[in-house]
């Protein structure tokens, strides 16, 4: 009785072993069809991000204010800039151009807008120029002054807020 017990044992005991050892079956993806069909000199746009500023927000604001930051005295000056103007920073060789401002600084793949005209994230895209050459383009935000910030010797910029119009 001892000798059946023990090979009826040993018997379920190998099923399940050989069946705990199959490799189950997978679902494969089917292969990618083949690119004879597809074009092959398209290529992803080049150049810059669009800039988009909705009808919502145009002609809503009309200036920004910028710190401007004297390094060398320490000395902080606050200016309000009309949107696409240019101001020459005095007793500088520096120039800023104020180009497009976005109270809730929104960036996808494709374009940068604003998601609402409530200032939740309020930025304003800015060219400096040193002389006639360009020296930074890009943004200016102010709840985060440290992301991308114009970086320089002498002089220091940080968006302080819009001015909406009337």
């Amino acid at each position: 009785m001892k000798v059946k017990i023990i090979a009826i044992s040993a018997g379920i005991g190998l099923l399940l072993s050989l069946g705990a050892c199959k490799k189950k079956e997978e679902a494969q993806a089917p292969p990618p069809a083949p690119m004879a069909n597809l074009p092959q000199n398209v290529m992803a746009p080049k150049g810059e991000t669009q800039i988009v500023v909705p009808d919502f927000v145009k002609g809503k604001w009309k200036a920004v204010k910028i710190e401007i930051l004297d390094k060398a005295s320490n000395k902080k000056e606050e200016v309000t800039l009309n949107l696409h103007s240019e101001y020459q920073i005095p007793n500088s060789s520096l120039k800023i151009k104020v180009g497009d401002f976005l109270p809730d600084f929104k960036m996808d793949s494709l374009s940068i807008t604003s998601a609402t005209n409530e200032p939740k994230n309020p930025a304003v895209h800015i060219t400096v120029f040193d002389g006639d050459k360009q020296i930074f383009k890009g943004w200016l935000y102010s709840k985060f002054p440290t992301i991308h910030p114009f970086k320089h010797d002498k002089y220091g910029l940080t968006l302080i807020e819009g001015i909406k119009a009337g």
